[in-house]
């Protein structure tokens, strides 16, 4: 008799041990599925405007009168690079605004704004005035 309670047991015990591991492995899907992808073009966007926002009062902008376009992304493990574009609200694609480039990390399911990224050849005054200068202005190879 003693066997049979002794087999009782060591089946009731890998029943429960079991369930226990599944239950395991159920919550582990379950948290890994609960992770947001975050790696799209709209994620990005919402990191630049809510960087923005923080910074409107300081800087004196209105985002609500913009519209931001995300064009190229580039996703990098937690690093993200996007080129992003101002238009003022009313205004055509490309009447206006400008662009910037903003290097974005990921702060758990949010991308931040890490810094902005000068483009290559885009630095301010390495590259003429559209048009050249404006009148009365000396030459802008003339040294003082």
């Amino acid at each position: 008799m003693i066997p049979t309670v002794s087999r009782r047991y060591s089946s009731r015990l890998a029943i429960i041990v079991s369930v226990k591991t599944c239950a395991l492995a159920v919550a582990a899907l379950f948290l890994a599925a609960c992770s947001k992808n975050i790696q799209n073009p709209e994620a990005v966007k919402q990191g630049v405007v809510d960087y923005l926002k923080e910074r409107a009062p300081t800087m004196g902008l209105d985002m609500s009168a913009m519209d931001v376009n995300v064009g190229a992304v580039s996703f990098e493990k937690d690093v993200a690079r996007a080129s992003v574009s101002f238009v003022p609200k009313g205004m055509p694609p490309g009447s206006g605004g400008m662009n910037m480039d903003y290097v974005l990390e990921r702060k758990g399911d949010k991308w931040a704004v890490k810094g902005r990224q000068v483009s290559p050849g885009n630095a301010h005054g390495d590259q003429p005035l559209p048009g050249g200068l404006p009148p009365g202005h000396p030459p802008a190879d003339q040294q003082r």
